[in-house]
């Protein structure tokens, strides 16, 4: 953000409350750049298949990624929309799969992106269809999902110690 979006002045860095803001400089228009963090939901897709009572792990890849990298199901959460409800919706628009469950794993931050990552673990069913956003996916025995980076390791580890006892560290 370069300019203040009342008054259109150029912003400039200032201190406020102990660290430093883009702020507007009119002292009338008093237009401070919180920078709050942007809230994405992530889902740990368990994907069932009929008359399964456990699943595999689903991880997919974003076309604008390199070849064999893979990671999980993730969107933002939209304006009066529950996390619950946007971690479904999100499997549901990127995958086809139709969510059975939904449970919370934890919250995360990603410095990197300046965003707070509500985790759940989704377990669903289906056919899996792609959309435009993905390009691959593979599933997983819980046992064997490949160490993932960043912040994504650490809701996998965590779900998969929660559920298996098992830790896999990125």
């Amino acid at each position: 953000m370069r300019f203040c979006p009342h008054c259109a002045s150029p912003l400039v860095l200032r201190p406020y409350e102990g660290d430093e803001r883009l702020a507007c400089p009119d002292a009338a228009c008093g237009f401070v750049h919180w920078e709050n963090p942007v809230p994405v939901v992530m889902a740990v897709v368990e994907y069932l298949q009929p008359g399964e009572s456990a699943g595999r792990i689903l991880l997919a890849r974003n076309r604008a990624w390199e070849p064999g990298m893979l990671g999980l199901i993730a969107g933002y959460l939209e304006k009066g929309e529950w996390p619950e409800a946007a971690a479904a919706r999100e499997v549901r628009e990127e995958t086809g799969l139709v969510a059975e469950s939904v449970n919370l794993i934890g919250n995360y931050f990603f410095d990197r992106k300046n965003q707070v990552l509500l985790a759940y673990h989704v377990r669903a069913q289906g056919e899996i269809v792609l959309n435009e956003e993905l390009v691959e996916y593979r599933l997983f025995a819980p046992a064997d999902v490949p160490p993932l980076p960043t912040a994504i390791g650490r809701i996998m580890n965590d779900w998969l110690l929660r559920q298996f006892d098992i830790r896999r560290l990125s």
